[in-house]
């Protein structure tokens, strides 16, 4: 009876190693310098302060069917840079909001305290000028990781 429930124990936690060790989980990768984190959810926004217009600049991805796509930006006047195939949508808090659906490999951009480049997802704030050196440059990307890093606890 005993060496039965051993077995059945030992095949139990087989089981389950190899399953956190084979399956792997579609997320969201930042990756600067020689750092990473994943974050949580399937959407985020990356925030800064336009370095001309001196005014905040917002944009929204998402990731749709394990690829990432940039969705909507808001910004406050049209000018160089600006998205031009996008739907501009009605709003009343002073921002230009412009829907999109941009499948993007990844982005890439550099961050800095005079822009205050900022991520936000959920209710979490990352400042990644407070994070990185000034001018690091960044890399965010849809990547698929075996379960047990997730378990482990990379995520923001």
């Amino acid at each position: 009876m005993k060496n039965k429930w051993f077995k059945v124990m030992g095949g139990t936690i087989f089981t389950v190693l190899l399953i956190a060790l084979l399956i792997k989980i579609p997320v969201i990768e930042v990756s600067y310098n020689d750092s990473r984190f994943f974050l949580k959810g399937d959407q985020f926004e990356i925030g800064w302060i336009h370095s001309v217009e001196k005014e905040p600049w917002y944009e929204t991805y998402a990731l749709k069917n394990d690829q990432l796509y940039l969705v909507e930006t808001r910004f406050k006047t049209f000018g160089a840079g600006t998205p031009s195939s996008g739907k501009v949508l009605p709003s009343t808090d002073g921002f230009v909001h412009m829907e999109l659906d941009q499948r993007m490999d990844e982005i890439n951009f550099i961050v800095s305290k005079n822009v205050q480049t900022t991520l936000y997802t959920g209710n979490n704030i990352i400042p990644l000028y407070e994070i990185a050196p000034d001018h690091a440059a960044f890399v965010i990307k849809n990547k698929e990781i075996p379960l047990w890093q997730i378990i482990r606890g990379d995520y923001k």
